[in-house]
């Protein structure tokens, strides 16, 4: 406990010291005094342990450290780290089980639940969660927002029959993945490499699919779909079924401001102790963010292939894309407005004034009261929550008349 309080004496901020365990082998003159906080619950161990200026460890869960270099900024939410080396600005979420020769430079992240041992992560990689990733080096992609990236529930198949582990996959390469030039690659989510693999620069995987050969060819799609392998050409300027995606995004959207209605209409008649105002406010100030991040990842999807030249003019999705070109910051100005949108019929009546009966009758237990309405009334009220979503949709096609489905 001693090193502890010379940390904080020094100017570590330790918020609880009587859960932190500072081991005697930790040299604290390689552990910053700026901007460090090291959360309840961390122990660190090992001479050459080095914590630099604003570095956060522990803040999801408690972290242990052997013998790792941190650097500035970093972020290790939760888990194990034993003799890895983490640069400026990399992160890893809680559940993280990081083990010896492990390299994130700088900006490479992993979420939560990640297993990586003799893994070498180059700048802006970025590995979603629940995954096991050891022996890889994988480079790719320019900056955080084009960087390489492997999706959840992915793993590399790193042990053999025979009992060997020759198996270290190669994702990217050193000699052009040191610029920082190259086209990221994409390992889709629920799949797998099967090492020893190579793969170059611009491979993206379809989600689902386990990659057991190599590819050195660049810019290729891999695939298995209903028992077929494709493998054909591919370029992050690809767009494909763009109607599609717009489209079910303003159906997911449509849905949200329905439920924004749903909890200012309906559930501000369940206010009680158990569900307080300030709960209620709480729900719709998290609807409200979760539609304007809707409308922000949207808005980023149609600024990828909206600039010049991204897609031709023979391309099937040519003119859904003009008429976003010409419509879209009125599509855009109408979906933040849409919180505020009423639909007046005769089913939103008859369903508040049925359930505001209910209420008075039974009390505000929500769940009982839901399931307990007449059927005739709950159809009420979900043909006036179809209702809105389909005035929605019918206001955005009218701005963007080619995203109607069949157009």
């Amino acid at each position: 406990m001693t090193k502890v309080y010379e940390l904080m004496r020094a100017g570590v901020q330790i918020p609880n010291p009587e859960s932190v365990f500072i081991a005697d082998d930790v040299n604290p003159s390689r552990i910053s005094n700026k901007d460090v906080i090291i959360y309840a619950g961390s122990k660190i161990f090992g001479a050459s342990t080095l914590i630099l200026h604003g570095a956060r460890i522990g803040y999801e869960s408690p972290v242990t450290i052997e013998n790792c270099q941190i650097g500035p900024h970093v972020e290790l939410k939760g888990g194990f780290f034993k003799e890895a080396v983490f640069l400026e600005n990399a992160s890893m979420g809680s559940g993280a089980h990081v083990r010896e020769g492990t390299i994130f430079e700088e900006y490479a992240s992993a979420a939560h639940t990640v297993g990586l041992k003799q893994t070498i992560l180059f700048p802006f990689v970025t590995l979603g969660s629940l995954i096991n990733f050891c022996d890889c080096f994988m480079a790719g992609g320019t900056s955080r927002k084009d960087h390489s990236e492997v999706g959840s529930s992915f793993i590399h198949f790193n042990y053999t029959p025979s009992q060997d582990k020759a198996t270290a996959s190669l994702i990217g390469d050193v000699p052009r993945g040191v610029m920082l030039n190259q086209h990221p690659i994409f390992l889709g989510g629920h799949g797998g490499i099967v090492g020893p693999c190579r793969l170059s620069f611009g491979t993206v995987t379809a989600a689902g699919t386990i990659c057991r050969k190599d590819e050195l060819r660049p810019n290729r799609l891999i695939a298995s779909v209903q028992k077929r392998d494709i493998n054909i050409p591919f370029l992050p300027s690809t767009f494909i079924n763009v109607k599609k995606i717009i489209y079910n995004n303003l159906v997911f959207m449509a849905n949200l401001l329905a439920l924004f209605q749903w909890y200012e209409q309906v559930r501000s008649g369940f206010i009680c102790s158990e569900f307080p105002e300030p709960l209620w406010s709480g729900l719709k100030e998290k609807l409200r963010m979760a539609i304007d991040e809707r409308i922000k990842q949207l808005k980023l999807y149609y600024n990828h292939f909206s600039a010049d030249g991204a897609v031709s003019e023979s391309s099937p999705g040519a003119k859904l894309i003009a008429d976003l070109k010409e419509g879209w910051f009125e599509l855009e100005s109408y979906l933040h407005q849409s919180k505020d949108i009423r639909v007046h019929s005769h089913r939103k009546d008859h369903f508040l004034e049925q359930l505001e009966k209910t209420i008075e009758r039974e009390g505000k237990n929500y769940i009982s009261i839901i399931q307990g309405l007449p059927i005739n009334v709950s159809e009420s009220g979900t043909l006036w929550l179809q209702g809105l979503i389909d005035r929605i949709l019918e206001d955005c096609t009218r701005i963007i008349p080619s995203i109607a489905t069949n157009s």
